[in-house]
């Protein structure tokens, strides 16, 4: 089995449960969702413009931990609680990925952890 890395991002924050932000494996990254918490632990929700930023800046912030980038990524899911935020939340994600287009899926759920309005994983490859 190949050895596995677990990479915290580096801005400090810590996963809410008992998993890692990351993890390097095979030539990849796996990015636990991330949600739109900001650095002093808070949830941005100001909308979901804000919100999607928010949890793209910390999936980057795990990506740049990694020494990767947004080019490195070649898939994200992405969880809303309302698809009505779909074009919002497709604005938001436009911007950071600028012209690199990872494979995605987009789906509505229920719920999400601290009662966020989105939620954003992916994976990468490795540089």
């Amino acid at each position: 089995m190949e050895e596995m890395r677990f990479v915290q991002p580096l801005n400090g924050q810590s996963a809410i449960g008992p998993y890692s932000p990351g993890v390097a494996c095979g030539g990849l990254l796996f990015v636990s969702g991330q949600v739109p918490r900001d650095a002093a632990g808070n949830i941005v929700a100001a909308s979901i413009e804000a919100a999607t930023a928010q949890a793209l800046r910390n999936l980057g912030a795990v990506l740049a931990a990694a020494g990767c980038s947004s080019s490195n990524v070649v898939k994200t899911t992405v969880f809303l609680r309302d698809l009505g935020d779909f074009a919002g939340m497709n604005q938001a994600y436009a911007e950071f990925f600028g012209n690199h287009r990872p494979a995605r899926s987009t789906v509505q759920v229920a719920k999400l952890p601290a009662d966020a309005r989105v939620e954003i994983d992916c994976i990468a490859v490795l540089d």
